[in-house]
């Protein structure tokens, strides 16, 4: 089995959405970490900059329009083809939340939610694979624990995660026998920017609450690249989120939705009370 040093190192050419902060920044920095002559593109709207060397390339990219995607995986097909022989590692780690009740949320927001969660990652794999199967790779998907259940409070962006994390086991499957694969990354709550961006005005995770997250971006990379050196098919990261994904996927549907809401909610509530303190 080797490390994921020795895999990183069959690879010719890495591509990341979203590598600009988060997860997929921690990533990036990951890979520099083990192999700093890597070849990494990293597709999003603004160019993370303190690691860039001349071996990343920014291919800036509005992942929720269609047009910019093919033009992005235009660049990527002449970066690809002119690449030394190596197997082709797809990261599709873009994507964002809304939390609120869906009456409340404003309608393009969800759209554009479900156009860079959902559409953007077949589109982008859908576009790679062809030299993908001539190479190998892998296509390695971002999901989350809010796939294994419906979400209330997060109703969008919890199905736009089930859907990706179906794809991806089904892709895997439609792959078997050819030179590339799949990996599903089910994250729980992460350290990271993602609550802002989902409409909280402080991240739900001061000292005290009881939900604190105990996952970095840093040690989701980390147990990301560890999974791929493995082979494995599905990763979902740390004991806690381990048991969130087996109470989703085996109690009746309807409990495991009512229990979802109560713990959503009361997110929300610790997160108001604590910036009234």
């Amino acid at each position: 089995m080797p490390t994921p040093t020795e895999y990183l190192k069959h690879t010719s050419v890495i591509i990341i959405t979203g590598g600009s902060s988060g997860i997929g920044c921690s990533i990036i920095k990951a890979i520099k970490k083990l192999v700093p002559t890597a070849t990494v593109c990293n597709l999003s709207r603004s160019k993370p900059g303190v690691f860039f060397d001349q071996h990343v390339i920014h291919i800036a990219t509005d992942l929720s329009d269609s047009k910019a995607v093919a033009a992005a995986a235009e660049q990527l097909n002449i970066i690809i083809a002119g690449a030394e022989a190596g197997e082709i590692l797809l990261i599709n780690n873009s994507g964002f939340g809304d939390y609120g009740r869906q009456q409340d949320l404003d309608r393009a927001k969800q759209l554009q939610m479900i156009d860079l969660n959902v559409r953007a990652v077949v589109d982008l794999t859908a576009h790679l694979l062809p030299q993908m199967l001539e190479r190998g790779g892998c296509v390695v998907n971002v999901t989350s624990t809010a796939g294994f259940q419906p979400t209330a409070y997060l109703a969008t962006y919890g199905a736009t995660k089930a859907f990706v994390l179906n794809w991806t086991l089904a892709l895997g499957e439609d792959l078997r026998g050819t030179k590339v694969r799949t990996l599903a990354v089910c994250p729980g709550p992460t350290r990271s920017n993602f609550f802002k961006s989902a409409g909280f005005e402080t991240p739900p995770m001061q000292e005290g609450a009881s939900w604190t997250p105990d996952m970095t971006s840093e040690l989701v990379a980390d147990l990301t690249l560890l999974a791929l050196a493995k082979g494995k098919s599905l990763l979902v990261t740390g004991w806690r989120n381990q048991l969130i994904a087996f109470f989703g996927s085996k109690f009746p549907i309807m409990v495991v939705t009512r229990v979802g809401a109560a713990i959503l909610r009361k997110m929300r509530l610790e997160t108001h009370q604590g910036n009234s303190k």
